[in-house]
Parts: structure tokens; sequence; C-alpha cells
């Protein structure tokens, strides 16, 4: 029963999808810009969604909103010429929408620690302009269908079908795999069920499982995706992901966060920032090594900075050790 329910929904979204795809057009437009051109580049959008990428992290985001935070963009930039020093007011105003339509209210930053956090140059007014031109470029249609969508319907669909664990066909590593692909603005071109079920199938064929092989047809089947569309897609996937995988790729340092103040704010800052507070002194009796141990562990890894958080997805388990080898293969001799 919970197999045809999830079918149906299955081929509802799948009849929703085109609506909120980007202006084909508009993406071929901003892919054939130059650095040096007036308009928006495809390395200057693709930097800028690296960017929401950290953020999203950073603010303990979740991925639905990541994903539709750059489907908002993606929808935008192919829908109006766009000047380069607007990007970033754009970039962020999409994650802001995005964030209100998915996070729990408590849970989404106010524009103000946005543009402290993202070190942009414009103001909390000039976000909420910018928000407002999105959102009635866009019709107010914000809760789109996406590859996430897809993914998770996909992933819901092969567990009901077969008696494998959870652990086995891995959610996390299939979204972290998408938003590797979310960094190129080809892939805002494919659609977002093809997508999806190109991920999955790569995955599945890493896996070489005979059950979920045949769970990817039954899902290629009953959407009518085409043989050649899969394979042209699967293949820009797998080399993306490749990409991702080899040393080469220039991945967000772990640098940590600096603020820089001037001479004059330094002097000025109040002296409790630098004061020590007076702690109780803790008894002898009750002092525990091994809680001491666990508690500077604990401080040390709150440091993490924010660029470091695309990194880490884009490493280890998340990307396989074949995709590596493949990785190797392609360098040059």
């Amino acid at each position: 029963m919970e197999a045809i329910k999830l079918m149906k929904e299955l081929k509802a979204n799948f009849e929703q999808e085109i609506k909120y795809l980007p202006k084909e057009s508009g993406l071929s437009l901003i892919e054939s810009t130059t650095e040096q051109g007036k308009g928006i580049s495809a390395k200057c959008r693709d930097a800028k969604v690296e960017d929401l990428w950290s953020l999203t992290s950073f603010f303990g985001y979740s991925t639905q909103t990541f994903v539709l935070a750059v489907n908002l963009l993606d929808r935008f930039l192919a829908l109006m010429k766009v000047q380069p020093k607007h990007l970033a007011c754009i970039s962020i105003s999409s994650l802001h929408i995005a964030a209100k339509v998915v996070e729990e209210e408590c849970n989404v930053a106010s524009t103000h620690e946005l543009i402290r956090i993202g070190q942009c140059k414009f103001t909390v007014s000039d976000l909420s302009r910018m928000e407002k031109i999105i959102s009635e470029k866009l019709n107010f249609q914000f809760k789109a269908v996406t590859a996430l969508t897809f993914l998770h319907l996909y992933h819901a669909i092969a567990l009901s079908h077969t008696s494998l664990r959870k652990e086995i066909l891995n959610l996390d590593k299939l979204e972290a795999q998408l938003k590797a692909c979310l960094c190129r603005i080809v892939f805002s071109k494919a659609k977002p069920s093809v997508l999806a079920l190109s991920l999955l199938t790569q995955e599945i064929e890493a896996l070489q499982c005979a059950d979920l092989i045949e769970i990817g047809r039954r899902i290629q089947t009953h959407l009518r995706i085409s043989e050649p569309e899969l394979q042209r897609w699967r293949g820009l996937v797998g080399q993306c992901l490749a990409q991702y995988a080899s040393p080469e790729c220039a991945k967000p340092d772990h640098r940590k966060l600096v603020w820089i103040v001037s001479r004059r704010t330094a002097q000025n800052l109040h002296s409790s920032y630098y004061s020590v507070p007076e702690l109780p002194t803790i008894p002898e009796a009750s002092w525990d090594e091994s809680e001491s141990e666990d508690w500077g562990e604990d401080m040390s890894s709150g440091e993490e900075s924010l660029s470091s958080s695309l990194g880490s997805d884009a490493e280890g388990p998340y990307f396989p050790v074949h995709f590596r080898k493949f990785a190797r293969k392609q360098q040059p001799v």
C-alpha cells in the first residue's frame, strides 16, 4: 500500500517539475558570457552557489533549503538580465526566502546575520527590496519540485521494495553528491527527475545490488525516461563527482574566519571582551581528568570554520573510491 502511494506521489511531482525549471535560453546565455563580459558568467554563478552551500552549513539549514535556494537563484538569473555587482544580494535573498519556506521560524537567521556572516556590502533594506523583486518575478512560486524531491521519493521507493538496510543506500551521501552537482550550472538544465535518477543509478551500480538495479529500471520505465537521456546525464554526473573527488579540485580551504577591525575600533572595544570572568574554584576531589579531556575536544570541534563545511561534504565516503580512481585516469601522463 505504501509503495502504491509513493508511485502516485512520484507521478504527480513528475507532472509538476517542468513548472519550476529555469528558462533554458537564459541559462545558455549565462554559460556563453565571459568573465570579462557585463553579465553573469557561469563561473561567477557557480562560485556564489558554493558560497550558499557554506552558508547553509554554517546556519545549520537543511539540504532542502540549499536546493530550493539554488532553484530560486537560477530561475531568477535565467529570467532577468543581472549585473555582477547585484549577484551577491540576489543569492543571499534566495537563501533567505528558501529558509523562510523550509525551516522553522525560530531557526531562520536574521537578515542582519546573513549579511554579516556572508561579509556582504549591501544593507538590510537592499536585501528586503531584492527579496520583493525575486518574489514578484517568480510569481511567489517557492515550493518548487526539485531533484531533492525525487531523490527522497526514489530512496523511499527503493527501501519499500527491498529488505536492504537504510545504511546501504545512504541518503546523506546522495544528498551530498546532489549538492556537488548543483554547484555546476549545467545541471540546472537537467529535469529534476532525471538528475535524481542519474545519481541513484550511479550509486546503485557502485553497490552492484541486483534488486536495486531492477528498482531503478522500473522507476525509469514508470516515468518514461529515455535511455539516451539518462545515460547523458549519468555521464555528466560521473564526471562531476570524479572532479570533486580529485585532489586538483579547488575546494574551499579550512582557514578559520578572521574578523578584521580597525585600530580605532580595537581601542574602543569594551574591556570586558578581553577579561576572563572569575570562576569558582573546583574542589580537588571532584575533578575528573577524563571529563577534562572530553571538554577540550568539544571546544576544539566547535572552532571549525564556515569555509570548511563545503570541503567536508566533498571528501571521504560521500565521493566513493571508484570516482577517485576515475579522476586519476583522466590526468595527463
